[in-house]
């Protein structure tokens, strides 16, 4: 899949390195390179997800909440606990999951931390950063971002598209891009978001829905040349260069 996505978000500031190990694909900017200690975090959250995994199979291929084991790890509940609150499988949280895990491990190492994962992202910041908008065949493609604020992290700006990538999703929205504190939280949501947009008269549905989330900061919806947005997001045209 093209990642020229990845290059949107402006921070000439920072060192950006990859990490990957099998379907994890990270890309990652810090203060300095940490590699190394990317792959170790990757590695424990992995390890930890595919154990549990290998004990309870329907966890990989749950498509709707599922309660968890009670010597679950850490991850698995949040995971859960995410799908519960947006009404989806597990797994709906599994790229958001990570890239947190693995950036609030980075934290201790630099302040600023940005982890994407597939689209979605974790990050924390010293400085007002711009997220540039990937919506597939839109119109709104490359033309604009997010801003985000140093205040407003550690932050999850998660991405679902019924139309961009290999995600499972029941809609047909170009991008449904979700904030929130919890990146495991923004990622289900973003994919429950996603399923009911089919076209662009039900954008306002997505948006309701959205709404009634617990945790959901704010959520933007493309579809086409429509654009839905609600919630604490600020949107600006996205610079060249």
């Amino acid at each position: 899949m093209d990642r020229t996505y990845r290059h949107w978000i402006k921070d000439g500031d920072l060192v950006s390195f990859n990490v990957t190990v099998k379907e994890t694909d990270l890309y990652l900017r810090a203060q300095k390179s940490l590699k190394e200690e990317a792959l170790k975090a990757i590695l424990k959250y992995r390890a930890a997800l595919e154990q549990y995994i290998e004990r309870h199979r329907n966890f990989l291929t749950a498509l709707e909440p599922l309660p968890v084991a009670e010597d679950a790890p850490q991850m698995v509940r949040e995971m859960a606990e995410a799908a519960q609150r947006a009404g989806v499988g597990p797994m709906a949280a599994v790229a958001g999951a990570i890239a947190e895990g693995v950036g609030r491990e980075l934290m201790r190492l630099s302040p600023e931390v940005i982890v994407e994962n597939g689209g979605d992202i974790f990050l924390t910041i010293l400085r007002r950063r711009t997220v540039g908008v990937y919506a597939g065949d839109s119109p709104f493609t490359g033309g604009i971002a997010i801003q985000i604020e140093p205040e407003e992290t550690p932050l999850g700006i998660c991405t679902s598209s019924g139309t961009v990538g290999p995600s499972l999703s029941f809609g047909r929205a170009d991008a449904v891009i979700v904030l929130s504190p919890s990146a495991a939280l923004a990622d289900a949501a973003a994919t429950a978001i996603g399923n009911l947009v089919k076209e662009a008269g039900d954008l306002p549905k997505g948006i309701d829905f959205a709404k009634g989330i617990a945790g959901v900061k704010g959520v933007v919806i493309i579809k086409d040349d429509q654009m839905g947005v609600w919630g604490q997001i600020r949107i600006s045209p996205l610079e060249e260069g």
